[in-house]
């Protein structure tokens, strides 16, 4: 591979990006804006029902953002100005043809000026109803793909999926793009379009039945987990990232194209704002869970791997993946992943976790200092489930009863400890497939790009992506839960 010359690249370029007011795509604006200040537009589709609502969301869900720092204190009173002329927000959405840009000439104007298309949006739920997944992760990546087609000076482009649309495999998972139909289990076949149509169908059943709204919306979530579980994925998250992945194989032609597989997202690692999170991340509910004080214990194995990586990291090997490839006409995967690399377990974040929260007491409401005890792991799933069990569910059944006998007298307390076992329930079924995973994944075509990379030393460091770089305690304990107490926790 060649060197590579990552800013240059972005000079005088236009470029497309979705779920641009998500966590991922406000590092890449952010990133792009500050190393390539002569980028000549960046397009960001929002959500919204006009132009002026469009750049309301930018502004306030984007620019206002602490992330943005350093860009307002390299252009001090100019930086509005400044990302006036190259932020062009775009009202529309991706579940919709041309995107929901409903404005012909404006379509028109960007299938003439667009060169570089990035998918980062996404609905990230591991248990989202499964026609709003289809919608935003398979019909999504469908539309973002035939308005790219339609761009006559695209060079690239970029979707972000995630490394586990493997599923529960095993061993070592090699950055292999998905067949047409292709499942995790055996020789049967996924349809996608029967999907489609099974989600349409069920949904119009229940509407024809007048099911009430939070009955269709839990019936929709059942129907897209069963739907996963049958074809070999555990959620319908990752079953729809997957068939995304498909269509957009199946359909490219011979437009050049990068699937970015990263595994768990963290806060940013070193650059512009270390700690920098937005929203609670995977496994950051645990890390808030423990600091309220509403996870005690919790199942998994501490040496077990877990795969994190930081977002700026991924935000880098976007860029560098964009820089490499465009104009290719193939279709290249990456994963963007630790586990190889630089593996680190949960015993780091455990023990981490513990020595932050013990420098840095939580306060209660009442102002007194909570105290701070380990968070007990238990390997085993039926043991942790007997032990919840007894320690909960049976207690709570008891008290259930006495509160009914008493007119209500324990309902409060009643309902706190419901809640703490709800919360705690909800999590185990979360991150059981993650918690015990037991692949690692493969990142050759990654490393590859990086020793590429080592050509330029300014832009190897510019454009940092190498998880060996990482010192996982110093970042756990001195980036990554400071910046998630500070950002995500309320």
């Amino acid at each position: 591979m060649e060197s590579i010359q990552i800013v240059e690249f972005f000079k005088n370029k236009s470029i497309l990006v979705t779920g641009s007011t998500g966590f991922l795509a406000k590092i890449f604006v952010e990133k792009v804006l500050r190393v390539q200040p002569e980028v000549k537009k960046l397009f960001l589709l929002v959500r919204a029902g006009d132009a002026t609502s469009a750049n309301q969301r930018v502004q306030t869900e984007i620019l206002e953002k602490d992330l943005f720092k350093v860009l307002k204190g390299k252009h001090g009173d100019g930086f509005r100005s400044f990302v006036t002329k190259k932020l062009v927000p775009l009202a529309g959405d991706i579940v919709q043809e041309d995107l929901g840009i409903h404005d012909s000439d404006l379509r028109r104007n960007l299938w003439k000026e667009v060169e570089v298309v990035v998918n980062v949006a996404a609905t990230t739920n591991f248990d989202e109803r499964y026609d709003v997944a289809l919608g935003v992760n398979v019909l999504g990546a469908k539309h973002i793909l035939e308005f790219a087609k339609r761009c006559v000076r695209l060079e690239m482009l970029l979707h972000v999926s995630t490394a586990y649309v493997a599923g529960e495999q095993s061993g070592l998972i090699l950055e292999k793009k998905f067949l047409m139909g292709e499942t995790l289990k055996g020789d049967s076949y996924l349809g996608i379009e029967a999907e489609l149509s099974l989600a349409d169908e069920k949904k119009r059943e229940l509407r024809a039945e007048d099911a009430p709204e939070e009955a269709e919306k839990l019936a929709m979530k059942e129907l897209g987990i069963r739907r996963a579980k049958l074809f070999g994925w555990p959620n319908t998250y990752v079953f729809t990232k997957a068939m995304g992945e498909m269509l957009l194989g199946h359909s490219r032609g011979d437009l050049p194209m990068v699937i970015l597989r990263p595994t768990i997202i963290t806060s940013v690692h070193s650059d512009p704002l270390p700690g920098w999170v937005e929203g609670t991340r995977t496994i950051d509910s645990v890390i808030i869970g423990y600091a309220k004080g509403k996870i005690t214990c919790f199942f998994g194995d501490l040496d077990n791997i877990m795969d994190v990586v930081p977002g700026d990291m991924v935000v880098n090997a976007m860029m560098a993946t964009m820089a490499a490839h465009s104009g290719q006409q193939a279709e290249l995967v990456y994963h963007m992943s630790s586990s190889v690399r630089n593996p680190v377990t949960y015993a780091t974040l455990e023990h981490c976790g513990f020595r932050y929260f013990l420098a840095n007491p939580r306060v209660g409401r009442d102002g007194s200092v909570m105290p701070m005890k380990r968070l007990r792991f238990i390997k085993s799933m039926v043991v942790f489930r007997v032990f919840m069990t007894l320690r909960y569910k049976l207690p709570l059944e008891v008290m259930h009863l006495v509160n009914l006998l008493s007119c209500g007298r324990l309902a409060r307390g009643y309902n706190e400890l419901n809640r703490k076992y709800n919360f705690m329930m909800y999590l185990v079924d979360l991150y059981k497939p993650y918690v015990y995973f037991d692949g690692c994944f493969d990142d050759l075509n990654m490393e590859r790009l990086r020793m590429a990379m080592k050509k330029d030393d300014v832009e190897a460091m510019m454009f940092d992506f190498d998880p060996k770089h990482i010192d996982w305690e110093d970042y756990f304990c001195s980036i990554h839960i400071p910046g998630v107490m500070k950002y995500a926790f309320k």
